[in-house]
């Protein structure tokens, strides 16, 4: 998904008092970790993923894998933690994260 600099400014002023739901650990990303960011990702539809791995190669690595193989797009990305966003059009349309079309 293709979002304008204005929509990713919009999220991520939504995203600023978030808090981290998925924390990828010294295992990475295994299954079960997937899973859940996958489940919380379509609940959520703007979420928070804090990495802790050692380099910034691999975190970036990991947030690119996270964003390509579950269409997420990547809202911002400070130090460890990285703000992803996905919109969801299975949920009712009162309950969408709704982000300004321009």
């Amino acid at each position: 998904m293709t979002l304008s600099e204005s929509q990713k400014k919009y999220l991520r002023g939504r995203g600023h008092d978030l808090k981290p739901l998925i924390m990828v650990g010294d295992a990475g990303l295994s299954e079960s970790l997937l899973a859940e960011y996958e489940s919380t990702l379509a609940h959520h539809e703007l979420i928070k993923v804090k990495l802790r791995s050692g380099d910034r190669e691999s975190r970036d690595a990991m947030i690119k894998k996270l964003c390509d193989d579950h269409d997420a797009t990547l809202i911002q990305r400070i130090g460890n933690v990285a703000l992803l966003y996905r919109a969801n059009p299975d949920k009712k349309p009162e309950k969408r994260l709704r982000i300004p079309s321009h």
